[in-house]
Order: structure tokens, then C-alpha cells, then sequence
């Protein structure tokens, strides 16, 4: 029977302490009597002349006894050590429940109900008088709230099978003999357990593999790896893990296999991906040799069978793929799979797509989450695993490559024809592969497309994480991370690159402008447009031509070049979320630079009217392009329309908090973007920001030729006016100088804004 919400919640721990106390005490009595007994009478028995009965009978009585005493202390240590395990971890777990119903329920006005099945349904109670309407962030917040509440209860169970798992098998059900099972943590019994599901392969029930995936979620990330590493250790080794892995991502994706065995392989996939990631992790306190590494890259080019008589085997990078997309892995570990995939794929992009088997579900393969292909070509997959690992991903695009021979080995003075990944990826004649495993997608353009663009949107991944030291899609609270040289440089190529060589990006969807084909790479502007995000700071430095106070930047400058930048910024911005992230993350970092000119430390002589002209500027300028962009995406190259831009948008307030938490933190490397010193503006700020998001091009094209809108332009007046108002409050200032310092900031955006869309129409008409 499950732990249930009332069980955790009201249950005593501390007579399970009371438990573990005296389970302490008799482990220490049987040690001193074990020890006894060995240096006492088995001691003066082995020294003994036996003679007659005593020799046989006697003697041997002795030694059955002292072997008995110390099995005693063995299964007593193993019962205690599982019983301070479970313990400690149902103490944590009862906290953290308690935390979340008294505080974070509270906070958010939400009541717990107890549904039963170790579940909870997380619902807000009427008030009479209210009308029961929530927005989205507090919806979201609820069901947060409510996944958090039942992944503890389902932990407190796991913890609680493990647990009396464990006493069982210690104990052994035999009353006239002690020393069975032994454990030295729980730790240990719940490998025991997740290796005994395993080695069933796809012989296992559905229930088991819900165990086995549950065993590995909860235990997966322990900061010392021992979890990980043993699990690993017990498969076998590489190439046992990976047919273990390949023969139950086959059974769950199978056409026969039942939406319940297709969930829970997908589940397999994350949380065997999470688990290889800490047991590859050398810096962990138990891990994997290094042998590991070198095994995975050899076997990534050979065949890899788990049936006899198998006929149709993938390669070893096929299935580590599908593995490697979850987790954050070590850069001593993925950086060099990275680059030995990427330069096989260089080599001949097709080698690994010969044995595909067309005709199957597109979710058959290796990737059962169905996310960015179907796994057969592992280029997407390492893209994808480089988009959640920033330290490797760094390493990756902005270290000189190392070139590696087909078994993975290191190729000494080997010479690779490209200097950098970037170069190679952004090269013209670089060939992107079509990865799924329909028959018709040849016939069907739009399938084509959308195969095309899951190795370049993986690609954006990676570069997301390696620009931002953060997983591509971590969560919307994730800190800030101060940029360091190599992240700066390597926005400062990225921005050169496209913004030299636009139409690499460039999406033409109906085809009516000839000149303008489809770029290969514009699946990831979303990614580009994070990135820009992020580096606004950097943008608005390039396109003000000015450095220092009020334009600093967070951490090392990318010294971005202000035509790539422009240029750049017209091309990314067509893409309706790349445009949300810019406008977003523009509008932001705008209210951030007014309140420096209004609150900051600068003893500059020139009056703060002129100043905020500047300082809106090159906001002013960045939204003039956006308008602009938008524009060209809806009415010359169809790619996107304007419903489209403005749901984008509903996903962005992280670029608020997060540019202002940049702006306000400049010592620590980290900035935590959940807290107080952000809600003084977050709300205001967004408001004005959806405004700005939230307009239609269409018509606003139809009426003005130049394409120089006027909701563009009173958009980026509005939000900085907004952000003189929220700056100026409490500082005494009447209302006249308030006014002038509003319209001196309105006009410096207004300024901005006309000449960045007639330097983006002046692009067009080029």
C-alpha cells in the first residue's frame, strides 16, 4: 500500500529514531560480544587437545556458536544502517511536505486534499464574492506545486518498500539462523533491487519497470555518485548497459507496445541518462573509470546486438544517444564523444542511417521521448546532450578541436579542415540529415522540413548552454551566470557569423521572394533569440557605441560589432519567440539602465533629461529592428503570423527577472533570479512589456508603406516612460519634472526606434 498525504504528514519519526537507537546499542553489544567470543572460547577451543566426543561434537558447537554471534552483529549492523538510512531520508522528505502545505500552499492560497494512492490534488478554495478566475502563473505555480507534493510522496514510498525490502532479506525468515542479505546503507539494497529489475530486460512487467524507473529518478543525482556508479558497475559494463538500454527502448517503442509501456520507456530514457551522467562525473566521490569513456567511443562505431541471431543491429552511438540526451554530463566525458560523433558525421553524414528501419512509428529508435528525431543519427542526439551539459558545451565550441580515429582513440597531428565547430556547422556545404523513420517523408515536403531542422535546433541547444554556462531549458528561476571571456567570444562569433551571413537563417516559407531561399539553420533561431536575450546588455553597448556606466555588462564583454549586430538582430527577429525573448529581455535591460541614471552612483554633469535620451536609445534602436523584423516575418516571407508572435510572448517574464537580477547583482558569479529585490518592477515592467508584444503588423504594414509603425514606435515610448515612473517614485520630485523626465526617456526611445527601422528597411531595400 502506498505512503499516503496523512501518513507522511502526521506520522511520529520519532519513534522510528527511538528505533534506530536501540538497533545502535545492540550492534555495539553484538560487536563486543562477537569479538569476545572469537578471542574467548574459539580462541582457547582452536588451542584445545580434544580427545573422544569433544573433538567432533564439542569443538564443533564452539565454532558454529562464535560463527552465529558474529552473523548476529552482521544482520543487526545491516537492520541498523537501513533503518538510520530510511530514517534520516523520511525525515528530510516529512520537512520538505510540511514546507510545502504550511508555506508554499499558504503563499499561493492553495488547499491539499489527500486523494488517496499516494496522491494530491492541489486546488484553490472559492471565496465567496470571487470570480474564480486565476492567471496562468498562478495555475502554473498550483500544478508546480502539486507535481512537487506527489513526487515527495511517491520518494516516501520508494523509501519505504526499499526499507522493509531490506529487513526481509536481512532477516532472512529463519529463526535458527542469522547472517542472510547485508547492507551497509540503504543505499546498497536499493541497487540490489534496481539491478535484480534490470537484468529481467524486457521480460519485465509494467510494474516492475515503474519500480526499476523509480528506483533510478530518486536515487539517480546523490552528490557522492554511489548510486549511479553501482548501478552502471552492476549491468556489466558499456556494452551491456547499452544493449540493456537498446533492448527496452525497442520493446517500449514497438508498434505492439501499449501507450503505458511506451510512458514508462520514455521515463527509462531521462532518469538512465541522469544516472549515467552522475556515475561518469569524476569529480564525484565514486564514479566510473575512465575506461568507460574510451569503451563508449570504441563501441560507438560497432554493431551492438542483444538478441541471438539479431539481424538489424544499431551502432553503439545510436543507442548511447538516446541516453545521453538527459543529464548534465562532465565535459572530461561528453566533449570528447561530442567531437568524435561530429567528425564521423563529417566524414560520411549517412553512415549511421543505412540501417534505419523505415516503415516503423517515428517514435521507434532509441529516442522513445520522440523529441528532435527518432535517434538514429546520434549528431542530434550529442547536440541535444551538449544543450543540458554548458561546461562541455563550452569546451566543445570554443576550444581547438582534437581529431580522433573511427575506434575513438585520440589521432596524433591528426588535421581536421576546420578550426572551430561553429565554423564547421555554419559551413554551406555542411549536410544535415533527415532523422525519422517514415517511408513517406521524401513525398511529404513539410515532414522534410521539419526533419531538417532537428539537427539545427539541437545545434541552437548547444549553443544556448554553452553562451549561458545554463541547460538550454532549465528552469525559468535558474541563476544568472556572470559571462566569462570564452562564453563572451563565442557570442561575438556567433554574431558575426549570421549577422554577416543572414540568409544561413533566413526563413522563406511561401517561396514568393526568389532571392530570399530558406536557410539551412533557421530551426534555431529560438535559440539565437535566447542568447540575444541574454546578452542584451552587450547589444545595447554595441548599437550606443558607448561602454561603462549605465552600459556595463554582466561579466566580459562580447565587444559585439554593431553592423553584425544589426544585421544579426533583423534576422533572428523573425522568429516569433526569438522575438518575444529580444523584445522581452530590450525592454528590461531599458528599465534597468533608466533606474541606474535615477538611482545610480554617477556624478556626471549633464542633466539627467539628456541622459535618459541616451540611455533609451539604443532600446529604442533594438525595437525599431524588432518592428521591423516582425513585419518581413508575417507579410513578405509568411514564415509566421501575428497570433503567433503574440502567444510567443507568454512565456517570457524569466527575461524580466533575470536582466534585472543581472542588473542589480554585479559582485557574485551567480545571481539567484527568485527574490525580493525584483518585485519592485517585475509587474509594471511586464505589462508594459505585453503591450509592446502584443500588437498586430498586418494592418499597421497595409497603412504605412515604410513599414515604420506607429504601435512599434509608441510601444517602445510607453515602456520607457514606464520605466522613468517606477524609477522615480519616492524621490520627491514633482509632477513637471517628473513629466520631462519621462518624455526626455520616451523621446530617446522614439529616436532609437526610427532609426533602427529604417537602418532594418534601408537592409530590406539592399
Amino acid at each position: 500500500m502506498a505512503v499516503n498525504f496523512t501518513d507522511l504528514m502526521e506520522v511520529d519519526l520519532g519513534k522510528l529514531e527511538t528505533a534506530v537507537t536501540d538497533w545502535k546499542k545492540t550492534v555495539d553489544s553484538l560487536k563486543t560480544l562477537a569479538e569476545d567470543a572469537r578471542t574467548g572460547m574459539q580462541a582457547k577451543s582452536d588451542k584445545a587437545r580434544w580427545a573422544g566426543v569433544n573433538a567432533t561434537v564439542t569443538r564443533e558447537f564452539i565454532t558454529k556458536t562464535t560463527k552465529e554471534v558474529s552473523d548476529l552483529h552482521t544482520e543487526a549492523n545491516s537492520i541498523y544502517q537501513v533503518l538510520d538510512d530510511g530514517h534520516r531520508e523520511l525525515v528530510s522528505l516529512q520537512k520538505q511536505l510540511q514546507t510545502a502545505v504550511s508555506h508554499d500552499a499558504t503563499q499561493l492560497g492553495v488547499r491539499v486534499e489527500d486523494i488517496g494512492g499516494g496522491k494530491v490534488r492541489c486546488f484553490f478554495p472559492h471565496v465567496r464574492g470571487d470570480t474564480d478566475e486565476r492567471t496562468q502563473e498562478q495555475l502554473d505555480s498550483r500544478q508546480n506545486l502539486e507535481n512537487r507534493i506527489n513526487d515527495i510522496l511517491s520518494h516516501a514510498d520508494e523509501i519505504d518498500a526499499s526499507v522493509a525490502r531490506a529487513l526481509a532479506k536481512s532477516h532472512g525468515n529463519d529463526a535458527h539462523n542469522a547472517g542472510h542479505s547485508t547492507y551497509e546503507s540503504l543505499n546498497d539494497a536499493e541497487v540490489e533491487r534496481a539491478l535484480e529489475l534490470a537484468r529481467k530486460g524486457d521480460k519485465m512487467s509494467d510494474a516492475e519497470l515503474t519500480e526499476l524507473n523509480r528506483l533510478l529518478r530518486f536515487n539517480s543525482r546523490e552528490k557522492d555518485g554511489e548510486f549511479a556508479t553501482e548501478f552502471y558497475q552492476g549491468l556489466g559494463g558499456p556494452e551491456k548497459a547499452l544493449q540493456f538500454y537498446a533492448e527496452m527502448s525497442i520493446d517500449g517503442t514497438d508498434a505492439d507496445a501499449t501507450k503505458t509501456r511506451l510512458n514508462e520507456v520514455r521515463d527509462l530514457q531521462k532518469v538512465m541518462g541522469y544516472t549515467l551522467a552522475n556515475a561518469t562525473d569524476p569529480d564525484h566521490k565514486q564514479h566510473l573509470s575512465s575506461s568507460w569513456n574510451s569503451e563508449f567511443r570504441r563501441l560507438g562505431t560497432q554493431q551492438i546486438g542483444w538478441q541471438p541471431g539479431q539481424m538489424n543491429k544499431p551502432y553503439g552511438y545510436q543507442v548511447l544517444g538516446g541516453l545521453l540526451r538527459y543529464g548534465n554530463y562532465d565535459a572530461r566525458f561528453l566533449t570528447p564523444i561530442a567531437e568524435h560523433i561530429t567528425q564521423l558525421h563529417k566524414e560520411d553524414p549517412y553512415r549511421f542511417l543505412m540501417n534505419k528501419p523505415a516503415g516503423s512509428p517515428d517514435i521507434y529508435g532509441f529516442n522513445p521521448s520522440g523529441k528532435l528525431g527518432t535517434g538514429n543519427d546520434p549528431l542530434n542526439s550529442v547536440l541535444e546532450a551538449l544543450g543540458h551539459s554548458p561546461e562541455a558545451s563550452e569546451k566543445f565550441f570554443t576550444q581547438t578541436p582534437t581529431a580522433y580515429n573511427e575506434d575513438g582513440t585520440v589521432k596524433t597531428g591528426g588535421h581536421l579542415g576546420f578550426d572551430s565547430y561553429l565554423d564547421l556547422f555554419t559551413d554551406k556545404d555542411f549536410e544535415w540529415t533527415i532523422d525519422t523513420n517514415d517511408t513517406n517523408v521524401l513525398a511529404d515536403e513539410d515532414k522534410t522540413k521539419r526533419a531538417l531542422g532537428f539537427g539545427p535546433e539541437a545545434l541552437g541547444h548547444a549553443l544556448e548552454a554553452a553562451t549561458t554556462g545554463r541547460p538550454y531549458d532549465s528552469d525559468a528561476a535558474a541563476d544568472a551566470i556572470k559571462h566569462t571571456e570564452a562564453r563572451a567570444q563565442l557570442v561575438s562569433q556567433i554574431v558575426d557569423k549570421f549577422g554577416q551571413h543572414p540568409e544561413l537563417i533566413r526563413h522563406n516559407e511561401n517561396g514568393d521572394l526568389e532571392d530570399a531561399k530558406t536557410g539551412p539553420l533557421y530551426a534555431m533561431r529560438g535559440s539565437l533569440g535566447d542568447i540575444t536575450a541574454e546578452y542584451m546588455a552587450d547589444f545595447q553597448q554595441s548599437l550606443a557605441r558607448s561602454k561603462g556606466d549605465p552600459f556595463d555588462t554582466f561579466g566580459v564583454s562580447a565587444e559585439l560589432d554593431p553592423t553584425s549586430a544589426h544585421r544579426f538582430l533583423a534576422e533572428v527577429g523573425q522568429d516569433p519567440h526569438a522575438y518575444a525573448s529580444i523584445t522581452t529581455a530590450q525592454q528590461a535591460q531599458t528599465a534597468h539602465i533608466v533606474n541606474e541614471v535615477m538611482n545610480g552612483s554617477s556624478h556626471s554633469s549633464v542633466s539627467d533629461a539628456e541622459r535618459l535620451r541616451d540611455a533609451t536609445y539604443p532600446g529604442g534602436v533594438i525595437a525599431g529592428i524588432m518592428s521591423e523584423s516582425r513585419a518581413d516575418a508575417v507579410l513578405d516571407y509568411h514564415a509566421a503570423s501575428d497570433k503567433e508572435f503574440n502567444e510567443a510572448a507568454a512565456d517570457k517574464q524569466k527575461w524580466v527577472n533575470r536582466i534585472l537580477g543581472m542588473g542589480i547583482e554585479k559582485v557574485g558569479e551567480r545571481v539567484p533570479i527568485a527574490g525580493a529585490p525584483l518585485e519592485w518592477a517585475s509587474e509594471d515592467i511586464q505589462e508594459s512589456i505585453m503591450k509592446s508584444i502584443e500588437k498586430d503588423s498586418s494592418e499597421q504594414a497595409e497603412a504605412d508603406a515604410t513599414a515604420t509603425y506607429d504601435s512599434g514606435r509608441q510601444a517602445a515610448r510607453d515602456s520607457a516612460m514606464t520605466a522613468v515612473d517606477i524609477a522615480t517614485r519616492g524621490k520627491g520630485l514633482d509632477a513637471d519634472t517628473r513629466n520631462d523626465l519621462m518624455n526626455a526617456a520616451a523621446n530617446g526611445a522614439d529616436t532609437g526606434h526610427t532609426t533602427g527601422a529604417k537602418m532594418e528597411s534601408a537592409g530590406d531595400a539592399s
